[in-house]
């Protein structure tokens, strides 16, 4: 930031005023203020939209000692606050609620026929069908990885091992060294050794 800059010099901040008093604010229902209370302060927790009205004085010593939960025990702020992060609304665990929870299984579900790659209906599935886990799903790959694999000549779900073997055996297959020292095939060589690494970074192998 530069203090120096002109920018500054066009700042202007207006002296602070008091705000005007209206003629028919209340008095002020502090003990012994006979100001006007033009100012309001929550009456407490059970009291909602309720207020006292208070000069500014009196206010600013209200505020300084209010606090909502006096005489409440710990337990009970404690669930206060815990509701209070989902707005003091019910809620309930997720895919599940409690029209879910009494209802009878659907009569034509079949745990057999259902697509769920990400496994979010599983617990669901599992209380329909007798506790039968879901079969995993197979990896979708995305368009580099199913290059990586076409690349190596091997089948997407092979497993590390197989990934191993076949790498190695491509690239002495097209080291120049294994061909008389041919460098026609370095280009074919980066390929592969590119695909190995992108698999492996991706967890393939």
């Amino acid at each position: 930031m530069k203090l120096d800059s002109k920018l500054f010099d066009k700042i202007r901040v207006r002296p602070g005023t008091e705000r005007p008093v209206s003629d028919d604010a209340p008095a002020c229902e502090w003990e012994g203020c006979d100001r006007t209370g033009p100012h309001r302060a929550p009456k407490g927790r059970g009291r909602e939209g309720q207020y006292f009205h208070f000069c500014i004085d009196h206010v600013r010593d209200y505020n300084k000692s209010y606090n909502y939960f006096a005489g409440l025990p710990d337990d009970a702020v404690a669930d206060f606050q815990k509701d209070a992060l989902t707005g003091h609304r019910p809620t309930w665990t997720m895919g599940v609620n409690r029209a879910a929870g009494r209802a009878a299984p659907p009569p034509d579900i079949d745990a057999e026929t259902v697509v769920d790659p990400f496994g979010v209906f599983q617990g669901a599935r599992s209380r329909y069908t007798g506790g039968a886990a879901a079969k995993p799903a197979r990896k979708m790959l995305s368009p580099l990885q199913q290059k990586a694999f076409d690349t190596l000549g091997i089948e997407e779900g092979a497993d590390k091992a197989a990934i191993k073997a076949r790498y190695k055996l491509l690239v002495k297959r097209h080291h120049p060294d294994a061909n008389g020292g041919d460098r026609s095939l370095e280009d074919r060589l980066r390929q592969i050794i590119q695909a190995y690494n992108y698999l492996k970074s991706a967890g393939f192998c």
